[in-house]
């Protein structure tokens, strides 16, 4: 028995649609390329899938841009003619948004208004009054963020402080690390606490009995900043 006659119709079904559409699409291309070897054609075949896929087989002795010039000069056309005045209609619509936009803004800078009635300057204020007000609540917005942000700093300082401090007043309770002996270098200490690195306390001890009680050089403290 024969195969039966199919109908020719939209297959309804995407996925049965797509395997039919894989296998003539492979069996077209078989085709082109036997009639390439066969009768020394030059063939060009361009393929657009339902899904957007693009497909191409062009003959090995020949290029799409020399079937396409030579399809112009046998058939006497201009395909690219149209593609042009599309070009130049777009090209044209551009420039007259480009130039609305360009009197808009001189409009809000208070340039080239002589030509617009009241009711477009009232239409101008309203627009301009609600500018303001988006860059009025976009400037709020920013402000709050930094403020938020520089608390947030804040706060992380001032418990990172917090914490020297007690850490520093457990270290001076302990007798493993001793008591500070005087006032300066108790300065010194809180001010390395609090994130002054540059300043340091030297205790200078007489290392010679003589020098001890009237010698030239006593026990002194020496601060450098």
């Amino acid at each position: 028995m024969g195969r039966g006659k199919i109908e020719i119709k939209k297959i309804e079904n995407s996925t049965n649609r797509q395997v039919t559409y894989s296998k003539r699409r492979n069996g077209i291309i078989k085709k082109a390329k036997e009639l390439t070897v066969l009768c020394d054609a030059k063939i060009s075949l361009l393929m657009l899938s339902s899904t957007r896929k693009f497909h191409e087989y062009t003959s090995p002795n020949t290029t799409q841009k020399k079937m396409i010039d030579q399809y112009q000069r046998t058939l006497g056309v201009d395909i690219w003619s149209t593609h042009y005045e599309r070009m130049q209609e777009n090209l044209k619509r551009l420039k007259e948004i480009n130039n609305k936009l360009r009197r808009e803004i001189r409009q809000r800078t208070g340039e080239d208004m002589s030509g617009l009635s009241l009711q477009e300057l009232c239409h101008l204020q309203e627009n301009i009054s609600e500018s303001l007000d988006e860059i009025r609540e976009r400037k709020y917005h920013v402000i709050k963020t930094q403020t938020d942000t520089c608390r947030k700093k804040v706060k992380n300082l001032e418990k990172r402080h917090g914490n020297l401090v007690l850490d520093l007043e457990a270290k001076s309770e302990d007798p493993k690390y001793g008591v500070v002996e005087n006032e300066g270098q108790y300065n010194s200490a809180m001010a390395f606490a609090n994130g002054v690195h540059n300043l340091y306390a030297f205790r200078l001890q007489s290392l010679h009995p003589n020098l001890q009680n009237g010698g030239e050089f006593g026990s002194r403290n020496l601060r450098l900043a």
